[in-house]
């Protein structure tokens, strides 16, 4: 399926998905192997390495989790080139008081937030997509 860039489309197929298990943020001075076999994400930074990953593995590997978070997918194939989903998304939820932090892949967009919100996050994404559909 080619991938939507029509921001009416997208906020329609959001179909917004709870990953069950808590992710979280860790600080790291280098990326070996192991490191790059469980993170989800990872990013180079001035200051050093951010990685995302599931918080058993930081903790397994003795890592300090710096942000608990849970993890909601957006089911919908959106182009990177797709402008206006973000922001959409990010108001929605600031609306109920609720952080984000999303990380665009090449097939869908992640949505990372607190741990104690996750619930109200993904209720807030399918009432989004919901709207969208009327």
């Amino acid at each position: 399926m080619k991938p939507l860039t029509d921001l009416q489309a997208l906020l329609e197929g959001l179909e917004p998905v709870l990953d069950p298990h808590p992710y979280a943020y860790a600080r790291l001075d280098m990326l070996t192997e192991t490191l790059c076999e469980i993170a989800f994400a990872t990013f180079r930074e001035e200051e050093g390495v951010s990685i995302i990953a599931l918080l058993d593995d930081l903790e397994t590997l003795g890592l300090e989790p710096i942000h608990i978070c849970r993890r909601i997918t957006l089911s919908v194939h959106s182009a990177l080139e797709a402008v206006g989903l973000t922001a959409s998304i990010a108001q929605a939820l600031s609306e109920r008081g609720i952080s984000a932090n999303v990380v665009a892949a090449l097939h869908h967009d992640h949505v990372f937030v607190a741990e104690d919100r996750a619930r109200d996050a993904l209720e807030v994404l399918q009432a989004l997509s919901r709207a969208a559909r009327s």
